[in-house]
Protein backbone atom coordinates (compact mmCIF):
# COMPACT_ATOMS: atom_id res chain seq x y z
CA UNK A 1 0.00 0.00 0.00
CA UNK A 2 1.21 3.75 -1.11
CA UNK A 3 0.64 6.51 1.42
CA UNK A 4 -0.55 9.69 -0.80
CA UNK A 5 0.12 12.67 1.52
CA UNK A 6 -2.75 14.94 1.31
CA UNK A 7 -1.32 18.50 2.50
CA UNK A 8 -3.22 21.12 0.06
CA UNK A 9 -0.35 21.00 -2.27
CA UNK A 10 -2.56 19.88 -5.21
CA UNK A 11 -2.25 17.11 -7.84
CA UNK A 12 -3.75 14.32 -5.40
CA UNK A 13 -5.90 13.42 -8.57
CA UNK A 14 -3.81 12.88 -11.37
CA UNK A 15 -1.05 11.19 -9.01
CA UNK A 16 -4.04 8.48 -8.27
CA UNK A 17 -5.31 8.23 -11.79
CA UNK A 18 -1.76 7.22 -12.31
CA UNK A 19 -1.20 4.61 -9.53
CA UNK A 20 -4.79 3.18 -10.61
CA UNK A 21 -3.64 2.38 -14.28
CA UNK A 22 -0.33 0.43 -12.78
CA UNK A 23 -2.58 -1.54 -11.01
CA UNK A 24 -0.61 -0.10 -7.18
CA UNK A 25 -3.26 0.44 -4.21
CA UNK A 26 -3.12 3.59 -2.59
CA UNK A 27 -4.74 5.80 0.24
CA UNK A 28 -4.96 9.50 0.41
CA UNK A 29 -4.41 10.79 4.18
CA UNK A 30 -3.00 13.81 6.04
CA UNK A 31 -2.80 11.57 9.19
CA UNK A 32 0.51 10.54 10.70
CA UNK A 33 -1.18 7.28 12.31
CA UNK A 34 -2.93 6.24 8.56
CA UNK A 35 0.62 7.23 6.06
CA UNK A 36 2.79 5.08 8.93
CA UNK A 37 0.85 2.14 8.25
CA UNK A 38 1.95 2.65 3.97
CA UNK A 39 4.93 0.68 2.61
CA UNK A 40 5.69 3.68 0.28
CA UNK A 41 5.23 7.39 0.51
CA UNK A 42 4.63 9.78 -2.42
CA UNK A 43 4.38 13.27 -1.86
CA UNK A 44 3.26 15.12 -4.53
CA UNK A 45 2.95 18.79 -5.05
CA UNK A 46 1.99 21.95 -6.71
CA UNK A 47 2.28 25.43 -5.67
CA UNK A 48 4.86 27.29 -3.22
CA UNK A 49 7.33 26.00 -1.00
CA UNK A 50 6.50 28.16 2.17
CA UNK A 51 2.58 27.32 1.75
CA UNK A 52 3.52 23.92 1.94
CA UNK A 53 5.94 24.13 4.55
CA UNK A 54 3.09 25.43 6.70
CA UNK A 55 0.86 23.48 6.14
CA UNK A 56 3.30 20.43 6.68
CA UNK A 57 3.74 21.56 10.07
CA UNK A 58 0.48 22.60 11.00
CA UNK A 59 -0.53 18.58 10.23
CA UNK A 60 2.51 17.88 12.58
CA UNK A 61 4.40 15.85 9.82
CA UNK A 62 7.58 17.64 9.31
CA UNK A 63 9.86 15.63 12.12
CA UNK A 64 8.16 11.93 10.57
CA UNK A 65 9.10 12.79 7.10
CA UNK A 66 12.75 13.75 8.43
CA UNK A 67 12.94 10.56 9.79
CA UNK A 68 10.36 8.21 7.86
CA UNK A 69 12.27 4.63 6.75
CA UNK A 70 10.08 3.42 3.84
CA UNK A 71 10.76 4.16 0.45
CA UNK A 72 9.46 8.24 -0.38
CA UNK A 73 9.07 9.55 -3.38
CA UNK A 74 8.92 13.68 -3.84
CA UNK A 75 7.68 14.78 -7.03
CA UNK A 76 7.39 18.70 -8.44
CA UNK A 77 7.12 20.33 -5.34
CA UNK A 78 7.82 17.37 -3.27
CA UNK A 79 11.19 16.67 -4.17
CA UNK A 80 12.53 20.56 -3.55
CA UNK A 81 10.89 20.67 0.01
CA UNK A 82 13.68 18.01 0.72
CA UNK A 83 15.75 20.39 0.12
CA UNK A 84 17.59 22.59 2.94
CA UNK A 85 16.18 25.71 2.18
CA UNK A 86 13.90 27.43 -0.58
CA UNK A 87 14.43 31.17 -2.08
CA UNK A 88 11.00 30.87 -2.56
CA UNK A 89 9.82 33.30 0.04
CA UNK A 90 12.83 32.18 2.19
CA UNK A 91 11.82 29.07 3.31
CA UNK A 92 13.25 26.70 5.45
CA UNK A 93 12.55 23.07 3.96
CA UNK A 94 13.06 19.47 5.52
CA UNK A 95 16.74 19.64 4.99
CA UNK A 96 16.97 16.15 4.09
CA UNK A 97 19.26 17.10 1.34
CA UNK A 98 21.95 19.95 1.65
CA UNK A 99 21.44 22.94 -0.63
CA UNK A 100 18.64 25.58 -1.86
CA UNK A 101 16.16 25.77 -4.93
CA UNK A 102 17.18 28.32 -6.90
CA UNK A 103 14.61 30.71 -9.25
CA UNK A 104 15.29 30.65 -12.82
CA UNK A 105 16.33 33.65 -14.22
CA UNK A 106 14.64 34.67 -17.30
CA UNK A 107 18.31 35.70 -19.42
CA UNK A 108 20.56 33.00 -20.54
CA UNK A 109 22.80 32.77 -23.21
CA UNK A 110 20.35 31.11 -25.61
CA UNK A 111 18.44 34.59 -25.04
CA UNK A 112 15.07 34.92 -22.98
CA UNK A 113 13.78 31.90 -21.10
CA UNK A 114 9.59 32.08 -20.41
CA UNK A 115 9.39 31.48 -16.56
CA UNK A 116 8.02 29.02 -15.76
CA UNK A 117 9.50 26.00 -17.65
CA UNK A 118 6.65 24.31 -18.65
CA UNK A 119 6.06 21.56 -21.31
CA UNK A 120 8.49 18.50 -22.39
CA UNK A 121 12.44 18.32 -21.59
CA UNK A 122 14.76 15.67 -21.69
CA UNK A 123 16.28 14.06 -18.82
CA UNK A 124 19.95 12.89 -18.99
CA UNK A 125 22.37 10.35 -16.57
CA UNK A 126 25.24 9.44 -16.28
CA UNK A 127 24.38 5.74 -15.34
CA UNK A 128 21.79 3.85 -14.84
CA UNK A 129 19.82 4.12 -11.57
CA UNK A 130 16.55 1.94 -10.37
CA UNK A 131 13.99 4.60 -10.88
CA UNK A 132 15.17 4.69 -14.28
CA UNK A 133 15.08 1.27 -15.01
CA UNK A 134 13.84 0.55 -19.14
CA UNK A 135 14.44 4.34 -19.47
CA UNK A 136 16.94 5.80 -21.91
CA UNK A 137 18.53 9.27 -21.26
CA UNK A 138 17.10 11.67 -23.63
CA UNK A 139 13.35 10.15 -22.83
CA UNK A 140 10.76 13.14 -22.26
CA UNK A 141 8.86 14.24 -19.45
CA UNK A 142 6.63 16.86 -18.44
CA UNK A 143 7.53 19.87 -16.47
CA UNK A 144 5.71 22.26 -14.62
CA UNK A 145 8.54 24.83 -12.43
CA UNK A 146 10.03 28.61 -11.88
CA UNK A 147 12.08 27.09 -9.27
CA UNK A 148 14.71 24.82 -9.56
CA UNK A 149 17.20 22.39 -7.33
CA UNK A 150 20.93 22.36 -7.90
CA UNK A 151 22.74 19.68 -9.29
CA UNK A 152 23.91 17.78 -5.89
CA UNK A 153 25.92 14.59 -4.98
CA UNK A 154 22.82 13.06 -4.27
CA UNK A 155 21.49 13.88 -8.02
CA UNK A 156 20.69 10.60 -10.10
CA UNK A 157 19.60 12.85 -13.36
CA UNK A 158 19.81 16.41 -15.01
CA UNK A 159 17.81 18.00 -17.02
CA UNK A 160 19.14 21.51 -18.73
CA UNK A 161 16.76 24.64 -19.26
CA UNK A 162 19.17 27.93 -19.19
CA UNK A 163 20.77 25.75 -16.28
CA UNK A 164 21.12 22.15 -15.48
CA UNK A 165 19.05 21.09 -12.80
CA UNK A 166 18.26 18.01 -10.82
CA UNK A 167 15.37 16.28 -12.05
CA UNK A 168 16.05 12.98 -10.49
CA UNK A 169 17.78 12.59 -7.02
CA UNK A 170 17.69 9.73 -4.62
CA UNK A 171 19.39 9.84 -0.83
CA UNK A 172 19.29 6.91 1.24
CA UNK A 173 15.41 5.72 1.28
CA UNK A 174 14.50 9.32 -0.39
CA UNK A 175 13.67 9.43 -4.02
CA UNK A 176 12.59 12.82 -5.94
CA UNK A 177 11.79 14.01 -9.50
CA UNK A 178 11.21 17.64 -10.62
CA UNK A 179 8.56 16.36 -13.47
CA UNK A 180 5.58 14.73 -13.33
CA UNK A 181 5.24 11.05 -13.46
CA UNK A 182 1.48 11.53 -13.70
CA UNK A 183 1.61 13.32 -16.75
CA UNK A 184 4.66 12.07 -18.67
CA UNK A 185 3.02 9.57 -20.72
CA UNK A 186 4.50 5.89 -20.70
CA UNK A 187 7.52 7.40 -19.52
CA UNK A 188 6.21 8.93 -16.16
CA UNK A 189 4.28 5.52 -15.44
CA UNK A 190 7.36 3.72 -15.82
CA UNK A 191 9.17 5.48 -13.29
CA UNK A 192 6.46 5.01 -10.79
CA UNK A 193 6.34 1.23 -11.62
CA UNK A 194 10.05 1.50 -10.37
CA UNK A 195 8.97 3.10 -7.11
CA UNK A 196 6.64 0.62 -6.26
CA UNK A 197 8.97 -2.41 -6.95
CA UNK A 198 11.80 -0.76 -4.72
CA UNK A 199 12.28 -3.53 -1.78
Amino acid sequence: MIGVIDYDAGNITSVCNALRSVDAGYLVSNEKTKLERAEKIIMPGVGEAQSAMNSLRELELVEWLRNVSVPFLGICLGMQVLFKRSDERNTSCLGVVDGTIRKFTSDDESGKLKIPHMGWNTISFDKEHTLFKNIRAGSYFYFVHSYYAPIVNETVSYTTYGTPFTSGLQKRNFYGVQFHPEKSGKNGLQVLKNFIELC
